[in-house]
C-alpha cells in the first residue's frame, strides 16, 4: 500500500483477496505501477485488477452512517445526525462529503491530538490542505484568533465553509488554492498540515516562511519510517523537533522555527 501510494493513489479499502486502491485518472502511471508488480512477483504472486469508475461521492457513501470519532476523552468529532455529548469539553460537528478529514483516520486523529497540547489562545493559525477543516474548528475551539485554510480541491472549499458554519465560526477563512499561489497579510503562531509526504517536502520553504520566529508547524499525513526524511527537511530550513507522536504507523512531527 505504501509503495502504491508513491504512485498517485490515495484510498485503500482491505477485502479478502488483498486491497483496493483508489487514484484520480490524471495520476494513473501504469508504468510505476507495474514495475512493483513485477518486483513482488519475483517473491509470490501478485495479481492486478484494474477498472475505471465514474466520480462519486464516496465519503459520503462510507460515512453517513459513521460512529464519532473520541480524541483522549476530550474531543468528539461527529456528524450533524449524532446527539451532542456534553461530556466531551470539545465538541466538532463534521458534515461527511468528499473532502477528508472526519477524524477516522489515524493522521486526522493525530492532529487534533496534538492539538490538545498547543496553546492556540489569540493566535493566527494556517490550515494547509483543510479538506473538511475539521483541524480549523477545532483550533478556534481552542481559542485561535483566526484561521487562513485553503486546499486545492473545490469540494473542500464547499464542505470547509459548510463545516465552519454549522460550527459557529466565523473567523475561518478558506479559500481554494496552493500555499505557493495564495498570498497571506501576517505571518502564523501555528501551521497544520495534514498532507503528505512529498507535498510536505515540497512545502516545508513556505511554512517555515510562513511562520513567526518560535512558532510551531504540526505535520501528518505520513508514515513513522517517513520520519527522517521530514526531519532532514525541516533542519535544513531551520526547523527544529519539538516532539513526534505515532498511532497505527502513522506520524505526527511537531516543529518549531528556531
Amino acid at each position: 500500500m505504501a509503495e502504491i501510494a508513491e504512485t498517485g493513489f490515495d484510498t485503500f479499502m482491505e477485502n479478502d483477496k488483498g486491497f483496493e486502491a483508489y487514484v484520480e485518472t490524471e495520476n494513473f502511471d501504469k508504468q510505476m505501477l507495474e514495475a512493483i508488480r513485477e518486483r513482488y512477483s519475483q517473491q509470490t504472486s501478485v495479481v492486478f485488477y484494474q477498472d475505471r469508475i465514474q466520480k462519486k461521492n464516496w465519503n459520503e457513501e462510507w460515512e453517513k452512517n459513521y460512529e464519532p470519532v473520541i480524541v483522549d476523552d476530550q474531543c468528539i468529532i461527529r456528524a450533524s445526525f449524532h446527539q451532542p455529548n456534553k461530556q466531551y469539553p470539545y465538541d466538532i460537528v463534521i458534515t461527511p462529503k468528499m473532502s477528508f478529514g472526519t477524524g477516522h483516520h489515524a493522521t486526522t486523529y493525530l492532529m487534533v491530538k496534538n492539538q490538545l497540547d498547543i496553546d492556540h489562545t489569540n493566535k493566527r493559525v494556517m490550515d494547509a490542505g483543510c479538506g473538511t477543516a475539521v483541524l480549523s474548528v477545532m483550533a478556534c475551539k481552542r481559542g485561535a484568533a483566526f484561521v487562513d485554510s485553503f486546499d486545492i480541491d473545490a469540494w473542500s472549499i464547499e464542505n470547509g465553509k459548510e463545516n465552519a458554519e454549522v460550527n459557529n465560526f466565523q473567523n475561518i477563512r478558506i479559500r481554494q488554492g496552493k500555499i505557493s499561489e495564495l498570498k497571506f497579510d501576517e505571518p502564523f503562531d501555528i501551521i497544520l498540515a495534514n498532507i503528505n509526504k512529498n507535498i510536505l517536502l515540497l512545502e516545508m520553504p513556505y511554512y517555515f516562511a510562513y511562520l513567526k520566529p518560535g512558532a510551531l508547524l504540526l505535520l501528518s499525513g505520513f508514515y513513522e519510517h517517513d520520519i527522517p526524511d521530514l526531519l532532514a527537511r525541516a533542519e535544513k530550513e531551520g526547523l527544529s523537533k519539538v516532539k513526534q507522536v505515532v498511532h497505527e504507523t502513522w506520524a505526527t512531527l511537531l516543529l518549531q522555527r528556531k
